[in-house]
């Protein structure tokens, strides 16, 4: 079951200016889900449509396998979120700050001490939230949104402006949550190296329209198609018209042919057709594209 679909989901803050073009994401229940794009891509936009903080113009969106224009109190009252900035009471300590949600949720008192230690600010004390490093603010904002035991937890840039302990610090505590918790997360973020080690599903979505959407696994897939073979040879000239004659498809690079990737037993054949030629072949290698190179190569297209 998916704890979060959208279908169609289109939305425009001007005749010509559409932010969002037929958005379809689907988050499955339990799943740790990146949705990734550069900024200005239209994710923040999705986000807030999905927390009822802009109206629907056009589209769907369920929770649950629930309406959500039906069903609004019902379904936020099992979410958690952040969206852009948090809002602290920076004179208050970071347990002052619970204490006014927590009238706000109508939840037990005891729940304060309990997120405050899961996001590791139990020890804060006196100290006012004001005086907190980013990376501490980021926390105790996650901590607000999951004083209620939301079932969905959505976070937009949450590692935005950390340094990389502060990001570190945030990777960790969302995994513990999604384990411990079975809390499902959507995130949003323009860094796939970032978000790619805590991610189970990824939606790649640029200038309003989802280029991919799948698991982590699918993406890896993607990038072993992508990776490519190199072959560099002590005659370039010879070895070229060797592999024109042989209808090879390949790609010159300075003094490397390059092929699209292929199984051992084809490199083998190249290889051996090349030292029959009576031409030296000093070095074969695979190289894969990484994750990040898929994310810039379908953004820029």
């Amino acid at each position: 079951m998916n704890s979060i679909e959208t279908k169609n989901l289109s939305h425009s803050f001007s005749e010509k200016e559409i932010v969002l073009n037929d958005i379809n994401i689907q988050v499955p229940q339990g799943s740790i889900y990146g949705f990734l794009g550069p900024n200005g891509a239209g994710k923040t936009t999705t986000l807030k449509l999905v927390l009822g903080l802009l109206k629907i113009q056009k589209g769907k969106i369920d929770f649950f396998n629930e309406p959500f224009s039906a069903n609004r109190i019902k379904i936020l009252s099992k979410v958690g979120s952040l969206i852009e900035a948090p809002s602290i009471y920076s004179q208050l300590t970071a347990k002052e700050n619970l204490q006014v949600w927590q009238r706000v949720y109508n939840c037990p008192k005891e729940k304060i001490d309990e997120v405050l230690g899961t996001v590791d600010l139990l020890k804060t004390g006196k100290k006012k939230a004001g005086k907190f490093s980013l990376g501490m603010k980021q926390r105790l904002a996650i901590a607000f949104a999951l004083l209620h035991e939301p079932e969905i937890l959505i976070l937009d840039e949450p590692t935005n402006g950390l340094d990389p302990n502060g990001i570190l610090e945030i990777r960790q505590l969302l995994t513990k949550i999604n384990k411990e918790k079975g809390t499902t997360i959507l995130i949003s973020s323009h860094l796939l190296a970032e978000i790619e080690k805590i991610v189970t599903h990824i939606g790649i979505i640029n200038k309003g329209k989802m280029l991919f959407q799948g698991t982590l696994d699918e993406l890896h897939i993607m990038q072993a198609q992508n990776s490519t073979v190199q072959i560099e040879t002590g005659d370039i000239e010879k070895t070229k018209r060797i592999f024109i004659q042989e209808q090879l498809d390949f790609i010159l690079k300075g003094d490397r042919f390059i092929f699209p990737v292929m199984n051992k037993s084809k490199i083998a054949a190249i290889v051996k057709s090349l030292v029959d030629s009576e031409i030296e072949v000093y070095g074969v290698s695979e190289v894969k594209n990484d994750l990040e190179s898929i994310f810039i190569d379908l953004t820029k297209n």
